[in-house]
């Protein structure tokens, strides 16, 4: 299925600038260690766990930083951290859907609010916009592992309900509980995969105009911008022109 990735303009993240690889391995260091904590230590034996090593990994993670994140899960030193959802509205009525791991949910709370308000939008209640978005998994390859077909065919033989290949590669999406199967599936005909992980798709998205697709893509940086928030996603769908100009 040719044309623009569905999720090129829903999950952002700031791209890989030298700057900002401190913070990312900070972020991916704290999944890694939530998800070690909650689960066993053993990626093998815990989904959660090797996805997280799977996304550390794709940001080339130094191997040294990873085991030291799963070893702090079973040290007493390890920071009580808590999963939190925030939804809200961007300008434009577009709906955002924050995912953050914080040790202070008032002080992560009262910092996304602000975000919200100083960028024209309001932070909601939870499930004011997430009904609008799917909870699926997510599997992700380059457009080297394989063709379209042989992508196509090799996950739906997996179980997976859908794939999506254009010039970003291949995403394959998948039921909530077939995640792993889905990944092991491929994995072990294509090699580990660019990323995996459980993600909010929108069921519908919004075009905005390149004066609202500013405001809020300067919004989705301040969220990712702040160490507790994980992953940002929207429904909103920005031009071509828009993006070409930001990246240029």
């Amino acid at each position: 299925m040719a044309g623009h990735s569905q999720f090129k303009n829903i999950m952002h993240r700031k791209g890989r600038q030298d700057a900002m690889r401190s913070k990312l391995f900070s972020k991916l260091a704290r999944e890694i260690t939530v998800a070690a904590k909650m689960g066993l230590p053993d990626p093998a034996m815990n989904a959660r766990l090797r996805a997280a090593i799977q996304a550390a990994r794709a940001e080339n993670m130094p191997k040294d930083n990873v085991e030291r994140a799963i070893k702090k899960a079973a040290g007493n030193d390890a920071d009580n951290y808590e999963e939190v959802r925030y939804e809200g509205y961007a300008p434009g009525g577009v709906a955002l859907i924050v995912e953050a791991l914080t040790d202070n949910r008032n002080r992560t709370a009262g910092e996304v609010r602000s975000y919200f308000t100083k960028a024209g939008g309001s932070l909601a209640e939870t499930g004011a916009v997430s009904f609008m978005f799917d909870r699926v998994g997510l599997v992700v390859y380059d457009g080297a592992a394989a063709s379209e077909d042989a992508m196509m065919e090799a996950a739906i033989e997996a179980g997976a309900d859908d794939v999506q290949s254009g010039e970003d590669g291949h995403e394959v999406i998948t039921g909530l509980e077939s995640l792993r199967d889905v990944a092991k599936a491929l994995e072990t005909r294509f090699g580990e995969p660019r990323k995996a992980a459980l993600v909010w798709r929108p069921q519908n998205s919004i075009d905005v105009d390149d004066e609202a697709g500013e405001k809020i893509l300067k919004l989705m940086d301040s969220l990712d911008d702040n160490d507790d928030v994980q992953t940002v996603y929207s429904n909103a769908s920005f031009s071509d022109a828009l993006m070409a100009k930001l990246a240029g």
